[in-house]
């Protein structure tokens, strides 16, 4: 009987767990963005293509990073900002690139070809073109890594106390992560209800963060998927650059 409540009670603590990842990933969001609105990033972006995204991402990893600082202290778990497995970490990030810039010459070919090449509300000159990589580059991954992988996964298997193995390596803990990254690119709230979202953006967002969340479990560091997130993003943006100048 005793086990059986101890096994409710984790279960209980984990659901809360998840809803606390949530609600907060969801203010960090919220905040990230009031400080940008303080800014002046006009003055250096006039088109908003890089200048807001980057203060708000740097807000979200600042904050999201204290908390980390705080929380390892405090119950003395490692969230992975070491080299961990150096030659398990690498070679997911070689494999990665390059079946990914793959992946994406093939979905530019196809998208030429039918016409369905992106198109961005900024001008493509310099200023724009090498802040928006430059972003993609050095923000995205570490920023978003950390909230959305290093902090929910080290958290979820510390309150059940181990990782929960699902299949192909994947674990319980990489699917929730996943999910709440995924949700993070959709616009919604509570009071009132609204979702609305892209659903195969939902959908990649949820893959690209499965991937990072196995190479993180693995490899023992969250360097590797920073480094896998942000060769993804330049090579997705920068591709579609190129394709618009041929």
């Amino acid at each position: 009987m005793e086990k059986k409540r101890a096994a409710q009670k984790k279960i209980l603590l984990y659901g809360i767990m998840i809803l606390l990842l949530l609600a907060f990933q969801k203010v960090l969001g919220k905040v990230g963005g009031i400080v940008a609105d303080l800014l002046p990033c006009e003055r250096f972006d006039p088109y908003k293509a890089f200048a807001w995204v980057s203060v708000h991402h740097i807000t979200e990893m600042l904050i999201a990073l204290a908390v980390i600082i705080i929380l390892s202290k405090l119950l003395k778990v490692d969230f992975g900002f070491g080299l961990g497995d150096r030659k398990k970490g690498t070679k997911y990030v070689v494999v990665f690139a390059a079946i990914f810039a793959g992946v994406t010459l093939i979905c530019h070919i196809l998208m030429l070809i039918y016409n369905m090449l992106p198109v961005y509300d900024f001008p493509l000159n310099k200023n724009n073109i090498l802040g928006t990589l430059g972003f993609q580059l050095l923000l995205s991954g570490p920023a978003e890594e950390i909230l959305y992988r290093a902090l929910p996964i080290t958290m979820l298997v510390y309150i059940l106390g181990k990782s929960v193995k699902v299949k192909w390596g994947i674990t319980l803990e990489t699917i929730i992560a996943s999910f709440l990254f995924a949700i993070a690119h959709a616009k919604w709230s509570l009071f009132p209800i609204t979702f609305e979202a892209n659903y195969f953006q939902l959908f990649y967002a949820f893959v690209l963060g499965t991937i990072a969340g196995k190479a993180y479990q693995e490899s023992h560091s969250i360097i590797y998927p920073m480094l896998m997130h942000s060769i993804s993003n330049v090579l997705m943006v920068g591709t579609g650059y190129l394709f618009l100048f041929l």
